[in-house]
């Protein structure tokens, strides 16, 4: 079985780094509306059996199940990986195979890009992973099986990912997708995005209800 696991914070907290440009009240709208972008492209794919979404934040888990889609609650939440850690061993447990963490700050994702992740496993066990932008983080990640190895977001995590990944003797498979490599995290992502075709996301409407656009484009 092979499933999508969408991990979400507490978006009242979100994107610190827009802090100098945006109030955390704009933050959590602009975060909220990156969720919906991945939720819709989620929604689309053929390719996963299942989606799940671990969070402490009720909002994402009221989507969550407006969407159909299974819902892991935490009582707190420690850092991005212990909550993708503690949501893959439940996935394993209830019979997934193949699991694909997306964040919920890559807007321009769409269908056929999760798609291709889930689809590109090259054996059991094995990995496959979609760096960022800068080649240092990582916006995509699929480990067969879940648990494969220990997750390790936060500064570096590609390549502490792909170490990991050559410990464990497993294939890991590393797939390039400007889609998915663009997440927005401070002013420099925001204009890539911007410059982006990206309009028709609900992120590019949020930015431009927020008058954003045109402080960025000066």
């Amino acid at each position: 079985m092979r499933a999508v696991l969408i991990p979400v914070k507490d978006l009242k907290r979100a994107k610190q780094r827009l802090a100098p440009h945006l109030t955390q009240q704009e933050r959590t709208a602009l975060a909220e509306a990156m969720f919906e972008d991945v939720c819709a492209a989620v929604a689309g794919t053929r390719a996963a059996d299942r989606v799940y979404v671990v969070s402490n934040w009720e909002p994402a888990l009221d989507r969550a199940r407006t969407l159909g889609w299974e819902t892991i609650s935490e009582q707190e939440q420690q850092s991005e990986s212990a909550s993708v850690d503690f949501a893959s061993h439940f996935c394993a447990k209830h019979g997934v195979a193949s699991l694909l963490r997306l964040p919920i700050d890559i807007p321009l994702v769409e269908a056929s890009d999760i798609d291709e992740v889930l689809q590109c496993v090259p054996g059991i066990p094995s990995a496959v992973l979609v760096p960022s932008r800068s080649g240092a983080g990582t916006n995509a990640l699929l480990r067969n099986p879940p648990t494969l190895f220990a997750s390790h977001f936060g500064p570096n995590s590609f390549r502490e990912h792909v170490e990991k990944a050559r410990r464990s003797g497993v294939t890991c498979r590393v797939l390039r997708n400007p889609r998915i490599e663009l997440d927005i995290d401070d002013l420099a992502d925001v204009q890539a995005f911007i410059s982006t075709i990206g309009k028709a996301t609900a992120t590019y409407r949020r930015l431009e209800r927020l008058g954003f656009c045109l402080t960025v484009s000066r």
